[in-house]
């Protein structure tokens, strides 16, 4: 696996980075699409996210990565070991941040018969995909505009699930497969299903760098980075670390973030006047608002997380209104405004 970019590297975009770093406070946001213009370092901040990551502990050369302490989704031969021992060997590995690529087969995506161990020794085995090597990860789409449809599908079923179901060649799998999806692309090639995109806590517009000495900063550090990608990490690692760890921070401190009712109802107002379909919207304000007030060292949600979180949680949920061609930052901006915010 090659070096990625330091995340504390990466220049400007300090949406795109806000946003990576909420997921990773709170998976429970449910993923980031980051939408905007080529070139702009979207791949880069997403692979990027692993070295933010502290590593997690899952049963003991289990391919799915179950977790030892979780008795509710685990596949099934984590289960049959729970139920017959009193204590589960573990191990600590990495967060799975597992690259989807657009021209992967269904195969390849859920799993399939190991054809190796079927002509060699004659069993039917099981070969994981790429959403069970996503389980309690993060699972990246790069130009996810342009995802088949059959593949957008049995993603949006299974990320409701939490479970990839595997019926086929005379198998019969299931596993856990709960991961944050975080999507990336251009919208000038294609939108994204209204289905999938809801899917998404997040959304984030990139834009081409307007100011001179950002553009100089940016060709400067990636020119330095692939002179030498070890000497470029080492020099940027004391900053990743101060990030991991205020990301550590955040998480211990979540559950302890004071969120009354009013600001609930200040979150209930804006999606009404917003008029977003379902509750979606509400509960990712609220997940993705408290995640930011962690990260920010604050112990109460307050108007002004909201006013960052709001564009990044609504845009993506609006619906068209033909009778106003402004853009959707601008009526969350403008409903923001009118609410006092």
């Amino acid at each position: 696996m090659g070096i990625s970019f330091p995340f504390s590297a990466i220049v400007g975009q300090q949406d795109m980075k806000t946003a990576i770093q909420i997921v990773a406070v709170d998976p429970s946001v449910n993923g980031i699409l980051a939408l905007g213009d080529r070139g702009t370092g979207k791949s880069t901040a997403v692979r990027a996210l692993a070295d933010l990551l502290p590593p997690i502990k899952v049963v003991k050369h289990c391919k799915y990565g179950c977790d030892p302490k979780e008795s509710g989704l685990t596949c099934e031969d984590c289960g049959k070991l729970k139920l017959t021992s009193s204590s589960v060997a573990s191990e600590t590995r990495p967060v799975p941040v597992v690259d989807l690529p657009l021209g992967a087969s269904e195969d390849r995506v859920v799993g399939a018969l190991d054809l190796e161990k079927a002509l060699s020794q004659g069993i039917k085995a099981f070969s994981p995909g790429l959403l069970a090597k996503a389980n309690r990860g993060f699972l990246y789409i790069d130009e996810v505009n342009l995802l088949e449809d059959h593949l957008v599908d049995l993603l949006i079923d299974v990320a409701a699930s939490g479970e990839n179901v595997v019926e086929r060649e005379g198998l019969s799998i299931k596993h856990p497969a709960r991961f944050v999806l975080v999507g990336s692309g251009n919208p000038e090639e294609g939108e994204l299903r209204p289905q999938l995109l809801d899917r998404f806590g997040l959304c984030v517009e990139i834009k081409t760098p307007q100011e001179i000495e950002e553009r100089i900063l940016v060709i400067k550090r990636r020119d330095e980075f692939e002179k030498n990608p070890e000497k470029f990490k080492e020099k940027w690692q004391e900053a990743n670390d101060a990030l991991r760890d205020q990301i550590l921070k955040a998480r211990k401190r979540l559950d302890k973030i004071v969120m009354d009712d009013s600001f609930l109802i200040l979150c209930s107002k804006l999606c009404m006047l917003l008029g977003t379909d379902g509750l979606r919207a509400e509960l990712t304000l609220m997940r993705a608002t408290r995640a930011y007030a962690a990260l920010m060292g604050d112990k109460k949600v307050e108007a002004k997380h909201l006013k960052v979180i709001a564009p990044m949680a609504l845009c993506h949920r609006l619906r068209r209104d033909p009778l106003d061609d402004t853009g959707s930052s601008v009526r969350v901006a403008r409903a923001l405004e009118e609410l006092a915010i």
